[in-house]
């Protein structure tokens, strides 16, 4: 069974790796997908049920795991400044797949409208 610190560790890489993805995609102005945003949720739900199944031992006790909560820490903090851009992202893209949407029933109207007039 893997430690907490080795799990946390393992966590912190998969965290790294999609803000590193997340970074790249806000450069590309290409929104997170939904699956990047489960993936995300569901580490940050898996990890949180096994920081809180035992007491976290007090600073000093052991090293290894103090790293890896200052990493986590420090992932979080960075998740924090990047989720304001995602949303601005998704909420674009959400009002350009609208204005598709409201373009394609346009043209439905329009070629439903034509069809009564040529009959």
């Amino acid at each position: 069974m893997k430690s907490r610190a080795q799990s946390l560790r393992e966590t912190n890489q998969r965290l790294r790796s999609w803000l590193e993805q997340m970074s790249a995609k806000c450069g590309r102005r290409r929104p997170a997908t939904p699956a990047d945003i489960a993936e995300l949720l569901s580490e940050l739900l898996s990890i949180g049920v096994k920081l809180r199944s035992a007491a976290i031992p007090p600073q000093g006790i052991d090293l290894d795991l103090d790293r890896e909560l200052d990493c986590y820490r420090q992932n979080i903090e960075q998740l924090r400044e990047v989720l304001p851009s995602i949303q601005g992202q998704l909420l674009s893209e959400r009002a350009r797949i609208e204005s598709q949407r409201a373009r394609m029933e346009s043209a439905a109207d329009w070629a439903r409208a034509s069809r009564q007039t040529i009959q």
